[in-house]
């Protein structure tokens, strides 16, 4: 299967705070003045559409990744290469930063965020059919957060010349009004959101749970430690449990590693319920590690937890793509 991932490409600064941020913000409030120190600071490449395609090529694929940069992205362009991820239509801009993601995390996994959009406002430049001539067509999009008016570009160029797509708009939905929103998602085979996308998806569109999987064919909500809900068109609904309690010193990344374990399972074409259950997998091996792009794909560690989590037959079934 041929699959190009859209959307942001950043370098993450993130730093771990040995406290509980909801005893600042009481005490802060109402000017909302909140300053602590900060116990540690690691420097990742991260942004979503980076992550995902660097999860992708972990398990075997080779994904094409599309975004905007800054010329300070090569050395992580040289990383992304060397897995086998093709880097060769990413958008180079002549005046802004790669886009940074600068994260404090508490105690608690709770988060305090900020994000400098930088060469991410040029995503406009890049359009999907050129790359599709390019590389012999478009068997998936993953359009990931990124400039919004890009994602709705990109949504709008799919529709028109049939490249079935995912529609993940995360971080970017407070930014899109209902409209924009409804534009973003129609015609897409998967949305992708967390629980809380998911409501204020609906909030801001006005939609039901049966009027959204009239827009969309599949919809796909991760919900932390309670696992992954899919609800097909049909009114076909499972529920993916997480496996095992995981030991997270950072949940950042967690999200996309799911999407690039969900996405691979279904170029293998496996079912919905082993796509869900390889995401969450993969989505453990993001979480254990500090930073998205830091894990590594072990075939053996991976079949055993699928079996140990999963069953004998599931890891039947993923043992046939792994190798």
């Amino acid at each position: 299967m041929k699959i190009a991932v859209a959307g942001s490409i950043a370098t993450d600064q993130l730093m771990t705070f040995d406290g509980h941020f909801g005893e600042l913000l009481r005490e802060a409030l109402p000017q909302v003045f909140v300053s602590f120190l900060a116990d540690e600071l690691v420097i990742r490449c991260g942004g979503v559409a980076a992550n995902i395609a660097f999860g992708l090529a972990q398990l075997g694929m080779r994904p094409v990744l599309l975004g905007a940069v800054g010329k300070d992205f090569e050395e992580h362009r040289a990383s992304l290469r060397g897995l086998g991820v093709e880097c060769d239509f990413i958008h180079v801009s002549d005046k802004a930063h790669t886009a940074r993601f600068i994260c404090a995390t508490d105690r608690d996994d709770n988060q305090i965020a900020s994000f400098y959009a930088g060469a991410m406002a040029e995503t406009g430049a890049i359009r999907l059919v050129p790359v599709a001539e390019q590389i012999g067509g478009l068997d998936m999009v993953v359009i990931g957060a990124s400039d919004p008016g890009a994602m709705l570009a990109q949504a709008a160029e799919c529709r028109a010349n049939g490249y079935p797509f995912a529609a993940d708009p995360s971080q970017q939905l407070p930014r899109m009004n209902g409209d924009q929103v409804v534009e973003l998602i129609t015609g897409a085979d998967y949305l992708l959101t967390n629980e809380y996308e998911k409501s204020l998806l609906q909030s801001k569109a006005g939609l039901t749970d049966e009027q959204l999987l009239e827009l969309v064919r599949v919809r796909v909500t991760t919900l932390g430690k309670d696992g992954v809900e899919i609800a097909e068109r049909d009114g076909a609904t499972f529920h993916v449990a997480v496996p095992a309690s995981i030991e997270t010193p950072d949940p950042t990344g967690g999200g996309d590693a799911f999407r690039a374990g969900f996405f691979a399972a279904l170029s293998w074409d496996l079912s919905l319920v082993r796509a869900g259950q390889l995401g969450s997998l993969v989505a453990g091996l993001a979480l254990e590690n500090i930073g998205a792009q830091e894990y590594q794909v072990d075939p053996t560690v991976l079949l055993d937890r699928m079996r140990q989590g999963y069953g004998e037959e599931a890891a039947r079934d993923l043992a046939r793509h792994l190798s």
